[in-house]
C-alpha cells in the first residue's frame, strides 16, 4: 500500500514539475524578446502566429491538470471527455471552434507525421477498437495532455508507453484553421 501511496505521490509529482517546466518555458520565451521587437507593426501584433496560438493552447491544457474526466463533459465546472477538453482548450487558448468528437476533429488541419510533431498538434489513438477515437494535444518531448477515461483526471502522458505506442492513429495540425478563424 506504501509503495503505491509513493508512485502515485511521485507520479502526480512529476507531470505538476513537467507542467510547470513547459508553462516556465513559454513564459521565458515570451518575455526573451530580441531588441527589435519594438519595431513589430500594430498588424504583426494583432495577427498572432501559430507558434503563438499553439504556446497558448499548451498553457490553457496545463491550466486544467487535474480536471476530473466525465464522458461528454465540456468545461472545467463539470469535467472533461477527451474530445471536450480538447475543444475546450483550443476555443480559449486559440479561438479555435472545433467539432464535437475526435473522429469528426480528425478530419479537421494538416495531417502530420508522428516525427514531425510540434507542441500545439492533436495526437489521435484507438481506444475503443475504433480508429480516431480518442485525441490529445501534443507536448512535445513525446508528451501528450487528455483526458483518459471515467475515473481519471486530466493529465499528461508518455507516447512511447507500449499502450499509446500501440494505438496510435495519427496527428493533426491545425494551423490552418487558425487562419480561417480571423
Amino acid at each position: 500500500m506504501y509503495q503505491k501511496i509513493t508512485f502515485i505521490i511521485l507520479f502526480i509529482f512529476s507531470n505538476f514539475c513537467f507542467a510547470d517546466d513547459l508553462i516556465s518555458a513559454a513564459a521565458q520565451h515570451t518575455s526573451s524578446t530580441p531588441e527589435f521587437a519594438s519595431e513589430t507593426t500594430q498588424q504583426e501584433a494583432s495577427n498572432p502566429t501559430w507558434s503563438d496560438k499553439a504556446q497558448e493552447v499548451l498553457i490553457q491544457a496545463l491550466s486544467l491538470t487535474g480536471i476530473q474526466y466525465k464522458y461528454g463533459g465540456s468545461s472545467p465546472d463539470t469535467g472533461f471527455d477527451c474530445s471536450g477538453f480538447v475543444r475546450y482548450v483550443f476555443s480559449q487558448g486559440a479561438k479555435i471552434t472545433l467539432p464535437p468528437t475526435a473522429r469528426a476533429i480528425s478530419q479537421m488541419g494538416k495531417t502530420v507525421k508522428k516525427e514531425d510533431l510540434q507542441p500545439g498538434d492533436l495526437v489521435f489513438f484507438n481506444t475503443l477498437k475504433s480508429t480516431f477515437s480518442h485525441v490529445g494535444i501534443y507536448l512535445g518531448d513525446n508528451k501528450f495532455i487528455h483526458a483518459p477515461r471515467s475515473g481519471k483526471t486530466v493529465t499528461v502522458e508518455n507516447m512511447n508507453s507500449d499502450y499509446w505506442m500501440k494505438r496510435f492513429n495519427g496527428a493533426q495540425r491545425l494551423e490552418t484553421e487558425m487562419h480561417q478563424s480571423q
